[in-house]
């Protein structure tokens, strides 16, 4: 009897060395993370905003962490081909992906999502955000909110806006001002924001609340009229456009943003470093510059800030996305 409890015990004494050195192994395997190169997946085609941002922030992020951020294109489903690739990618801190304003909406625009945007990810860090500005064609007689509601009102046909798709930001932006004011607002979607900023030059709609690097080419050439800025704060680049909010609508705020994510069960210690390279990134004076002439603003923080913000557009879009009605399947 006492020759099975020694026999037992010496079991245990190798099983908990061994696990001593696995644990010890997988930390050491950490600390000297990472050891090759790093795959940034992002969810829309190369040269859009978050491409560009994207590209950006990656080299500077190479150069903290001594290997290469390779930016990856999988464009498809309003950015949920991407998603759902990272989602089912080992948990080892060499694929991530660039989560956006979109995944959050896409969680109540869908009916079935290939992923979970909370329980499938490990927030990074915010990178920046982007403003939408209402703008109208100039032909129509509105200088500011207040009158672009006051003709509104008093138009039998009520007003129409256009988007770069159902579901879109752009979209839902108009979506939740139409919450706001009960105004009689059409929405007319089109095929990206080209096309759409393209008829309201030409006059065949009437506003849009787009994307401002979108936009502001229009606004500066006097092709299009800017009324209000859907950030919290006026941007340096347009200091004589309001704030929706300071137009009589406070709280009113919805910007465009990129974060960065890894799929859920990333170590910390993998998680931090990679928190760490991008707020050095988002400290450089020079991609700083480069964010604020897209009208970008870097939003350097943890990933528990991260975290809560998500959750925070999760539910605020989910209410817009309902009242809305839209859905994309």
């Amino acid at each position: 009897m006492k020759q099975h409890v020694n026999r037992r015990k010496i079991c245990l004494a190798m099983v908990a060395a061994l696990s001593a050195t696995f644990t010890s192994q997988a930390f050491a395997n950490e600390t000297n993370w990472p050891t090759k190169p790093i795959k940034l997946v992002v969810g829309y085609a190369a040269g859009g905003a978050t491409d560009v941002v994207a590209r950006l922030v990656a080299a500077r992020m190479g150069t903290e962490l001594g290997q290469s951020l390779i930016v990856e294109n999988r464009a498809g489903a309003n950015s949920n081909v991407g998603a759902e690739l990272v989602a089912r990618s080992p948990a080892d801190g060499y694929t991530l992906y660039v989560f956006t304003i979109a995944n959050t909406i896409n969680a109540s625009l869908y009916n079935k999502l290939g992923y979970d945007p909370v329980k499938d990810f490990e927030p990074i860090g915010l990178i920046a955000k982007i403003p939408n500005l209402l703008v109208v064609n100039p032909s129509l007689p509105v200088q500011s909110v207040q009158e672009y509601i006051k003709y509104t009102k008093e138009s039998k046909d009520g007003i129409t806006f256009a988007s770069s798709g159902s579901g879109s930001s752009i979209h839902l932006s108009g979506e939740m001002f139409k919450m706001k004011t009960g105004l009689s607002m059409l929405h007319v979607p089109y095929r990206g924001s080209a096309p759409a900023v393209s008829d309201l030059l030409g006059g065949q709609v009437q506003s849009m609340f787009d994307n401002s690097p979108s936009a502001m080419p229009h606004v500066k050439a006097g092709k299009l009229r800017a009324l209000a800025i859907t950030s919290k704060e006026r941007s340096p680049l347009l200091p004589d456009v309001p704030t929706v909010a300071e137009s009589g609508f406070p709280g009113f705020e919805v910007q465009s943003w990129f974060g960065m994510s890894a799929p859920k069960g990333t170590p910390s210690q993998v998680i931090n470093r990679l928190n760490t390279a991008l707020n050095a990134a988002l400290n450089d004076p020079a991609i700083k510059q480069r964010l604020l002439d897209m009208v970008a603003t870097t939003s350097p923080g943890t990933p528990d800030d991260m975290q809560k913000f998500v959750n925070d557009e999760l539910k605020s879009w989910h209410e817009v996305v309902k009242a809305s009605g839209a859905k994309a399947d």
